[in-house]
Order: C-alpha cells, then structure tokens, then sequence
C-alpha cells in the first residue's frame, strides 16, 4: 500500500476529481445534444461539417462516464495499470476536446458563405417543396428576416413568385385587412436571413469552441493527478 500523506491526498483528489469529470461529461453531452438539436432545424441551411462537432461533444461526453469508472477503480484499488489506462484515455479526451473546440471557432468564419449559398439554391425551391417552403416560413418568422440578402431576393428568382411569402412580414399584418406582404408592407422584416442565421450559427459555434477549450483545461488537472498517483503506487511497489 502507499505511505505518506501526499500519495493519500492525490488519491481522495482523484474521487473529487472524477465527480467533476462526471459533470464535464453531462455537460458536453446536454450541450452537444441540444446543438445538435437546434442545428437539425435549419439543417437545409448548413452542411455535414456543423454536425460533426456537436456530434462529437456528445461522443466524448458518453465516454467520459466510462473513463470514469477506470479512474475510480484505479483509486480505490490502487492499480498502477488502471491510473495509467485512465490517464492514457485522459490524454485523449483532451486531445479531442480541442479539436472540437478548434472545429468549432474554425466554423465561425464559414458559417456566412456556407448559409448563403444553401440559401439562394432552396429559394427557388420555394414553391416546389412543401418542406422547403415549411423550412423559410419558419426561418423568417423565428429570426424576423427576409430573403438571403434582403425581401427583394424573392422577387429576383428565375422563377418569381407571385409575391414575398406572408412569412416576411409580421403575423399582425393579416389582422389590419391586408392579403399579401410587399416591399411596402409597413410590417416587412428588412434583415436578411443571411445575416440573422450566420449570427445565430457563430454564437453556437463560439459555444462549442469555449465549452471544448476550458473543459479540455479541465483535464489537464486529471492528468497531472492520475500521472503523480500512478508513479505514487509504482514507487511503493518497488519499496516493498
């Protein structure tokens, strides 16, 4: 067994720690779910890579429930291979947690470009696809937008509809006796969707690129404590 008080106080850390790595891993994995979630609504608007990232925080929150339980173990055994197997998976958590953090303030600089060219390309899709235009309605009536750019891009379509879609404006415009919404409509949503949907989309990714980064710092302390206990119980077995 391990003498000394300090190799004893790395392992009570290691319980204490563990509870926090636990909640790291319910963390990530509420908020990769809830992205994700968020993401799949607009899905026709963003492409494969947004999904990824969410999808890996949920990943790595699911595995860190069994790493865990290597790094109790270890503790209460005292297993040198344990503690090492649990710093190892440690070590590669982290690694992925900065890679999901670095997807995802990377994915801030594509979000505007990715947007706007899904955007113009269901557009004209508009009239053809029930879903479609299910899809816009919703985006221009949950962000108070209007078109790609602006309300004029409905006009300019190969094929225009017969006027702006009803989404545009807001819900009251029907109640005071008007049928159709019109670049005069005093009700008009004048933000582009483009614009509304990237700034949306950035914070979610700034999200995931600060959850992944100071989670991953999170980590670093369960190395260090799984390193030092793990050469703790490898010096006492060489004493014995």
């Amino acid at each position: 067994m391990m003498q000394g008080l300090a190799p004893k106080t790395i392992k009570y850390l290691m319980f204490a720690f563990n509870l926090l790595f636990v909640i790291t891993g319910i963390i990530l994995l509420s908020i990769g779910l809830v992205i994700h979630g968020i993401y799949h609504q607009y899905q026709h608007f963003l492409d494969n890579s947004f999904f990824s990232v969410p999808s890996l925080l949920v990943a790595v929150g699911a595995i860190i429930f069994f790493i865990a339980f290597f790094g109790c173990c270890g503790a209460i055994r005292e297993s040198h291979c344990m503690i090492v197997t649990f710093c190892t998976l440690l070590v590669a958590i982290f690694i992925l947690e900065i890679i999901g953090g670095t997807m995802g303030y990377v994915m801030r600089s594509r979000v505007a470009t990715v947007a706007q060219d899904k955007m113009l390309k269901t557009m004209s899709k508009y009239n053809e696809s029930k879903e479609i235009e299910f899809v816009w309605d919703n985006l221009q009536r949950d962000f108070d937008c209007c078109g790609t750019v602006n309300a004029s891009d409905w006009l300019r379509l190969e094929k225009p509809l017969s006027g702006i879609p009803m989404s545009c404006c807001d819900e009251t415009v029907g109640a005071v006796g008007m049928t159709n919404c019109t670049l005069e409509s005093p009700k008009l949503h004048h933000t582009g969707c483009m614009d509304a949907f990237a700034h949306f989309a950035e914070k979610h990714a700034a999200k995931i690129a600060g959850v992944g980064l100071s989670l991953g710092a999170i980590q670093l302390i369960g190395i260090f404590l799984s390193s030092y206990l793990a050469k703790s119980i490898r010096n006492s077995y060489q004493t014995m």
